[in-house]
Order: structure tokens, then C-alpha cells, then sequence
């Protein structure tokens, strides 16, 4: 029901792709054509991160050249990478090729909405230091019926991986559905006024494949005096793949990337990535690149420090200003490590170590003991270490809300290379015949992988 000015900013938009499906480019080009007045719609610009599907060459070209006959004013525009750059610098080039006022970078495989560029451009026009976002259906790869979502900030963990979650509480004060939403970073399809992504850098191209890129901008975006908006009523639809193109594992290069944002952006909170992670805070041996650029784009653009960002824009990460240490906890005299075990399940086990996740711990200054991961944000709960006191000795391993409003001990003395304690029931963490049990002190030592400050 909304309506929209009429002069508004010319779009450019930029479709990444890397051996898509010629169908699935072609319902893309056809719905912005389709579904974006011609009079805003200025260019089409697909960028090839090297493709070598076969109906992606001559065929492909014979569509192109049937849109472009059918669409006279309408600049179709080809950028082809003679190698496998990567999605973020694939995006750094779509932006390069634009000439629009408007530049909207998305993923080839989508289906925009009617009125999908309307609500966004309006929003740019009235600030053009506002990047925005529309808010993404789901198409299923495999019937290509779409599925519904609702709007939510784009938000992200520690680690950098990427999620949904609820507008801050004044959005819904509001109680208008069709207002934007603030939003602390992007899923990585954005729209932003061409010059103004430009002069604050556009995207980091010191990145490998993509992951990270776009909670960079997020940051460097709010931090360096501009904002961030998800628009309710800009829908588009994105079709999910059933494999991703890059890489099989895909966490090797959104590891080094994490890196590198925190090493530009994240300032005495660089670390929280490596917990995250699960990586030494020294000699990681990831080589995150030469970062000497983006770091004088920063002090040129006058940004906030990260704890302004964290203060003002994202209060819902927890700053794990009070973690200890982390990673393996070994038990010296058994050689075996603590092990969250099976899942779900809420008994722990002595286990061979073997670094990986199930064995990952984090000791706080309050004395909690989580098994298995920690969690970033404020409002979830992590699983602690607990005695419940029970003559059977066997420790658990619960929510630690949930224990705490059962009156359930999780609080726990541990020096480095000693015994570990419960503070309440003073028995101790030990390994008996290869089993977990919590019993009167014998003098095991335990020992974990990465200490942070000393306790």
C-alpha cells in the first residue's frame, strides 16, 4: 500500500555467478527486468568468477544478445575473471563496472519481487551514507517453491559466521511491520549509493573466497559514520544451493578472514575471534595478508574504536572480557582430556584427545566451565561443567540458567596444573579407570591448552 517518490536514484544491478545454472541466470535477469520500473533500472552487470559450465559460454551470450535487442536503454554489461577470484572480489569488480547512482550487488541465483527497488531507494535517497538490504525469501533448490521470512537484523557471532535475529526492541515499539530495521552487519547482498561504497572502501579484496566481508563492511560502515537498514518491504528470493561451488570446507578460508577483520576492526577485542575459533592468540599460523592498507583506511575515515560499535550498535555479543583460559582440558596423571560427550546428553567423558570441538573449553573468572563451545551473545546460555552433589560422583553437563535455578554447582577452583575443584562440595574432577568422576581429592592435575590471564 506504500507509494514512492518518482525521482528517485538510478540502479545498477551486479549478479555474481560461478557455474550457475543457465536457467536460474536467466530467471534472474528476466525478474529484474520485469519487475523494476525502466526508468530506474539502468544496467544489468554479471560478473563471471570464471565459470566452465559449457552453457554458460555461447548460449548464455545468445540470451544476453536477445535481452539487449528486446531492452535498447538497457546497459548489459560483462566482466569475465580469467581465474577463480573469490565472491568478495567478484563484487569489488561488479562495483568497479557500475555507472548507476545506485549500485545493488546480489547473488546470480535470486528472483526479485515486484517493488522490490523502490523501498531502497528511497531510503538512499533520503541518507546516502545508509546501506540497506532487502529481506530474503528462501526458493528450495530442489522444487523452487519459496518460503516465506520474516524481517530480521543480520547479525553474527564470534567466530564471523552469519544469522538472523530480532530487531532491537524500538523497532517493535513502533508496532509499523513496514518500517526499517537497524541492522548490525549483512548477510552480503547489499545496496548502497555507488560513490559513497566507494569512498569508504567498497569490500576488503585482501579477502579469500567470501565470509567476512560482509560483517567487515558492517562494522566499518557504523564505526566510520554511516548505518546499516534491513527494508521490509524489499523482498527478494534466494534460491539455496545444494553444494557450495568454492570449497568443499568452506571454514578454512572463513577462518583467516575472521582474522583479518579482527586484526583491522576489532581492537583490544581482537581475541574473541581466536576463542571462537578455538586458535592460540600467537603463532596461529594463518597468514592473514598484508592488512596495512585497510588499517589507513580506518584512521583516513576517523572510525570509532570497536567498543563503541559494541556499546551502541551490537550490545548483544558477549565480550568475554572475563575467560581465563581455553581449549583442550587435560588430565595429566590419566593422559585423557575433558569431552562433552555424546549429544544431546548431559554427562561428560574422559576421552584421547583429539582437539576437536566436543573439547573445547572455557574457564571464566566466575569459576563456569563450559564444554563443547561457548556462546557469543548475551542471551543465550552455555552448558557448564556441574556437581550435583549425588552419591553416584558422576559429573553433568547442563544449561548453566537452568542449573543455577536448581541450586546445581557449577562453580570450580582450578590452578594450571592442578586439581580442579568444586567450590560448593570441594570434590574434585578426576579420571578413574577411564571414567569421569567427581570425588574426595586424590591430587590429579589437569592443564589446559591456551591460558589467557593467569589464575
Amino acid at each position: 500500500m506504500k507509494t514512492y517518490p518518482k525521482d528517485l536514484p538510478s540502479i545498477g544491478v551486479v549478479l555474481i555467478y560461478l557455474d550457475e545454472a543457465l536457467s536460474i541466470l536467466k530467471r534472474a535477469i528476466r525478474s529484474i527486468i520485469d519487475r523494476t520500473p525502466k526508468s530506474l533500472l539502468k544496467e544489468i552487470i554479471l560478473v563471471d568468477d570464471h565459470s566452465r559450465n559449457d552453457d554458460l559460454k555461447q548460449d548464455f551470450d545468445m540470451y544476453i544478445k536477445t535481452i539487449e535487442d528486446q531492452n535498447p536503454g538497457l546497459l548489459m554489461t560483462r566482466v569475465r575473471h580469467s581465474e577463480q577470484l573469490g565472491l568478495t572480489t567478484a563484487r569489488i569488480s561488479g562495483w568497479k563496472a557500475a555507472t548507476a547512482d545506485v549500485v545493488a550487488i546480489l547473488d546470480a541465483h535470486i528472483e526479485v519481487h515486484d517493488q522490490w527497488a523502490e523501498p531502497l531507494l528511497t531510503q538512499i535517497k533520503g541518507d546516502r551514507k545508509l546501506i540497506v538490504s532487502p529481506v530474503f525469501d528462501r526458493v528450495n533448490y530442489y522444487d523452487l517453491e519459496v518460503v516465506n521470512y520474516i524481517p530480521a537484523s543480520h547479525a553474527f557471532d564470534w567466530a564471523l559466521w552469519c544469522m538472523y535475529e530480532r530487531f532491537r526492541p524500538e523497532w517493535y515499539k513502533l508496532n509499523d511491520p513496514t518500517l526499517p530495521g537497524k541492522s548490525p552487519s549483512l548477510m552480503g547482498i547489499l545496496v548502497a549509493d555507488r560513490s559513497y561504497l566507494g569512498e569508504i572502501g567498497v569490500l576488503d579484496g585482501g579477502m579469500k573466497v567470501y565470509g567476512g566481508e560482509n560483517v567487515e563492511l558492517g562494522i566499518r560502515v557504523w564505526t566510520c559514520g554511516g548505518s546499516i537498514e534491513v527494508v521490509p518491504c524489499s523482498k527478494i528470493a534466494h534460491i539455496e544451493r545444494s553444494h557450495k561451488p568454492y570449497m568443499p570446507d568452506f571454514s578454512i578460508a572463513m577462518k583467516r578472514n575472521a582474522l583479518r577483520v579482527a586484526e583491522v576492526w576489532m581492537d583490544d577485542y581482537k581475541h574473541n575471534v581466536n576463542l571462537a575459533w578455538n586458535l592460540p592468540f600467537k603463532d596461529h599460523g594463518i597468514d592473514i595478508g598484508d592488512v596495512s592498507e585497510r588499517k589507513e583506511l580506518r584512521k583516513r575515515l576517523n572510525c570509532k574504536p570497536f567498543k563503541w560499535y559494541l556499546d551502541n550498535v551490537y550490545p548483544l555479543l558477549d565480550t568475554w572480557d572475563d575467560i581465563l583460559a581455553y581449549g583442550k582440558l587435560k588430565n595429566l596423571d590419566a593422559n585423557m582430556c575433558l569431552d562433552q560427550g555424546p549429544v544431546p546428553g548431559h554427562t561428560p567423558i574422559a576421552y584421547v584427545c583429539h582437539f576437536y570441538a566436543s573439547q573445547h573449553t572455557y574457564f571464566r573468572e566466575t569459576g563456569e566451565l563450559y564444554i563443547g563451545g561457548i556462546k557469543s551473545h548475551k542471551y543465550n546460555a552455555n552448558r557448564c561443567l556441574m556437581d550435583d552433589g549425588n552419591k553416584d560422583n558422576e559429573p553433568g553437563l547442563n544449561d548453566c540458567h537452568e542449573s543455577l535455578k536448581k541450586r546445581i554447582e557449577i562453580y570450580w577452583d582450578f590452578t594450571q596444573g592442578k586439581e580442579l575443584k568444586n567450590k560448593k562440595t570441594s570434590r574434585c574432577l578426576e579420571i578413574m579407570n577411564s571414567k569421569l568422576v567427581v570425588q574426595v581429592c586424590t591430587g590429579q592435575r589437569w592443564e589446559i591448552q591456551n591460558v589467557i590471564k593467569p589464575f
